[in-house]
């Protein structure tokens, strides 16, 4: 059984990665490491925020639990609202761009593959395939 406390176990350790621009934080509690088949994620999307995501190489679930924000689907340019009880899936690598609002958004989140813990988007928004 795994165990893990956000507070005391995640925020402050290097299972929180931060934007190289500072747009978002992601305390990671599950990785690859922990052989779940999948990681999950609390993330922080900052108020006010612009980042540009495509994942080519996982597929993402996404659930607001807070804050409000944007989201924005570069293939149709359909713009969908975020707030608390929304979910959105990127069940076909949908490039996008993810919009912060009037305040932060807490967005629980599921990759699979997993992530090893220390990916950043590269220039493209992609995260790479780990081995």
């Amino acid at each position: 059984m795994i165990v893990r406390d956000v507070n005391k176990d995640i925020i402050g350790t290097n299972k929180e990665v931060e934007a190289q621009g500072g747009q978002w934080v992601s305390r990671r509690m599950l990785l690859k490491d922990d052989k779940m088949g999948f990681s999950f994620h609390e993330t922080i999307i900052r108020a006010n925020t612009k980042t540009h995501i495509h994942y080519q190489n996982h597929l993402e679930a996404v659930y607001c639990v807070g804050g409000n924000g944007k989201l924005e689907d570069l293939t149709t340019n359909k713009i969908y609202d975020l707030h608390d009880g929304v979910m959105y899936a990127l069940n076909n690598h949908d490039d996008h761009i993810l919009h912060g609002g009037s305040e932060d958004m807490r967005m629980i989140c599921v990759f699979n593959p997993p992530l090893k813990g220390t990916e950043h988007h590269d220039e493209n928004g992609v995260y790479p395939l780990e081995d």
